[in-house]
């Protein structure tokens, strides 16, 4: 930790992808990405990638929590009210919604 900033932030991408990126490339190609050393976090810091966490609980910066909660209820919205698929059909993504729902509660709730 540091000693300027002994937080956990939230990376500012707000829904983890790199991991699931970085295997699916690994998995396809052979290749494999290396993680950033310093990322913009939802606060607006730039911190070491090793001080954010995706998971609600380990997210100790207020900031960060409320900016992770906007992000999932928003991402929730989306996959419920505006995914549609290729053929033009809606996708309503109901179980994915929910989830993210259920992670905004949890950015929602105290550390």
């Amino acid at each position: 930790m540091s000693e300027d900033d002994p937080h956990i932030h939230l990376d500012s991408k707000g829904i983890p992808v790199g991991a699931n990126v970085r295997n699916m490339l690994a998995g396809t190609f052979g290749l494999a990405a290396d993680a950033p050393q310093v990322v913009t976090t939802g606060c607006g810091r730039q911190v070491p990638y090793a001080m954010t966490s995706p998971r609600p609980e380990s997210v100790t910066c207020l900031p960060c929590r409320e900016y992770g909660r906007q992000q999932h209820l928003a991402f929730a919205e989306i996959l419920e009210h505006r995914v549609r698929l290729e053929d033009g059909s809606l996708h309503t993504g109901g179980g994915r919604a929910q989830q993210h729902r259920d992670l905004a509660r949890r950015f929602g709730s105290k550390p």
